[in-house]
């Protein structure tokens, strides 16, 4: 395994959800489409259950070969994520406050600019988008663990990994119920317990199947099958995230994964560079679309008896061409300056010579 080899078919799937994601967000917001059993509604729930499991398999495939780990390794793992993750995020919190006026407290201020909301209340978010980011940074804290257990003890990960899917499990048949709607019972589903197994499913995607070849015919036949029990496969109730229905649509996401991680294709000329740009910005379209959105709303949005007056449709395009023009802005001139600086500091704390190993005893 090549641990630097670009997975480009990774980068097309996470531009295309983060775009489904907007587009979801935009039809609720517009036009007020809230059928949690259509296809729309369904993506909505497991768009990002997809980038959980993306986030996972990434990361091994960077980091497996290279990090022992030690502790020169988990500095510069955390220095990489903090500079990755934070900048945009302390962006899109004060924007987010400046735009809704809000006065929050202290309390509140302290949890979002820590991202700590995502272990003490995983409610307690301020922007819209951002209660996954707080779960993304509680499964950082599993990460090194899931190395560890696997280059030091293989009966390890797999209790580890049965505990978190009994965890998994415990949500949809135990908390959640089929004939309520996800978004009445928030709390849980937000739960980082209830998201975790899916980064550790796509971590463990990465660790079985690194050396297992799969042609382009195989990986397409595969995410076939996995996209059609997606869009006609029926749910039981209105709660997607309940049941059955949890687990049917968590396999389709881990089947996706794995198709297009194991997939070569790329799409020929503008297609593949606009794809791989969308993949690239895929983290602040994710979090800027609501941003962009709610400033139209305040302003050009808001006029009443002008020519400016907007159908749904006009203001839905509006803000999916402003989003992505904005977001290729900040991430061509805000996130890669943090994303260098973080190269720069992890490679210094990597290299270091007084790298310790942590034993299997400690």
């Amino acid at each position: 395994m090549n641990s630097y080899k670009r997975l480009y078919s990774l980068d097309y799937l996470r531009g295309l959800s983060a775009f489904g994601i907007m587009i979801y967000h935009l039809s609720t917001w517009e036009l007020d489409l809230h059928n949690p059993l259509s296809p729309l509604g369904i993506f909505g729930v497991y768009g990002v259950s997809i980038f959980y499991v993306l986030s996972g398999l990434t990361l091994f495939h960077v980091y497996f070969e290279k990090m022992i780990p030690s502790v020169n390794d988990l500095k510069g793992f955390y220095l990489k994520r903090f500079f990755r993750i934070y900048p945009l995020l302390w962006l899109v919190i004060i924007l987010t406050l400046l735009l809704n006026g809000t006065m929050p407290t202290w309390r509140g201020l302290l949890l979002n600019f820590t991202g700590a909301f995502g272990l003490i209340r995983w409610t307690g978010y301020y922007a819209t988008g951002t209660w996954s980011i707080g779960n993304e940074l509680v499964f950082y804290l599993f990460f090194p663990v899931f190395i560890f257990l696997s280059k030091k003890s293989r009966i390890g990960l797999y209790l580890f990994a049965a505990f978190l899917l009994g965890c998994f499990l415990y949500f949809p048949f135990f908390r959640l119920k089929p004939e309520i709607l996800v978004g009445q019972e928030w709390i849980d589903y937000v739960n980082p317990l209830n998201q975790v197994f899916l980064f550790l499913g796509g971590y463990l995607i990465g660790y079985w199947s690194y050396k297992i070849q799969l042609s382009n015919k195989g990986a397409l036949s595969v995410l076939l099958v996995a996209s059609l029990i997606f869009a006609f496969y029926s749910p039981n109730g209105i709660n997607v995230a309940a049941g059955l229905n949890r687990i049917v649509f968590s396999i389709c996401c881990f089947l996706i994964c794995f198709a297009l991680y194991k997939s070569t294709y790329r799409f020929p000329g503008i297609i593949d560079k606009s794809l791989m740009l969308l993949g690239e910005c895929s983290y602040t379209v994710y979090l800027l679309h609501p941003i962009v959105y709610l400033m139209l709303k305040k302003s050009i949005f808001s006029m009443e008896n002008t020519v400016l007056q907007l159908s749904p449709g006009w203001k839905m395009t509006m803000t999916i061409v402003m989003t992505l023009v904005i977001s290729y802005f900040v991430y061509h001139y805000f996130e890669r300056y943090f994303m260098k600086l973080a190269n720069s500091f992890s490679y210094k704390v990597e290299k270091a010579p007084d790298k310790v190993v942590i034993s299997a005893e400690a």
